[in-house]
């Protein structure tokens, strides 16, 4: 039986709140080791991770999800081409199918929105 349509903005916005969760997990990571990150921090590595971090935690909640998610967007299609991609061609070889999916998923907040459960929503039925 599939899903019905009308579940499909409940439904991005649990994908957004997943995601947001997933994507905070790597700022507190970088910068308050839970958990531990293995490398020391640049900064390029310090960028990412304050957005990562704010950028999580706004995806979390769903405030300025289009522009937030554009910019996370970004950063992670920057750093699938700086870390990933010189590893190999494959991202199942080059460890980079995470970001990769980040990237795409980021990318389709940013068209699509934070859906119906999101502090964006709520502040439009407001105004």
């Amino acid at each position: 039986m599939p899903v019905p349509a009308s579940w499909s903005d409940k439904l991005l916005s649990v994908l957004r709140i997943v995601a947001g969760l997933g994507f905070l997990q790597h700022g507190l990571s970088k910068f308050f080791g839970v958990p531990p990150f293995p490398y020391p921090l640049n900064g390029l590595l310090t960028a990412a991770g304050v957005i990562e971090l704010v950028g999580g935690a706004l995806l979390l909640i769903g405030l300025f999800t289009r522009p937030v998610a554009f910019i996370a967007s970004g950063m992670c299609a920057v750093g699938y081409f700086l870390v990933h991609a010189p590893q190999g061609f494959f991202p199942a070889v080059n460890g980079g199918e995470a970001i990769m999916l980040y990237c795409f998923i980021f990318l389709f907040f940013a068209a699509a929105g934070g859906g119906s459960w999101s502090v964006d929503a709520l502040t439009a039925k407001k105004g």
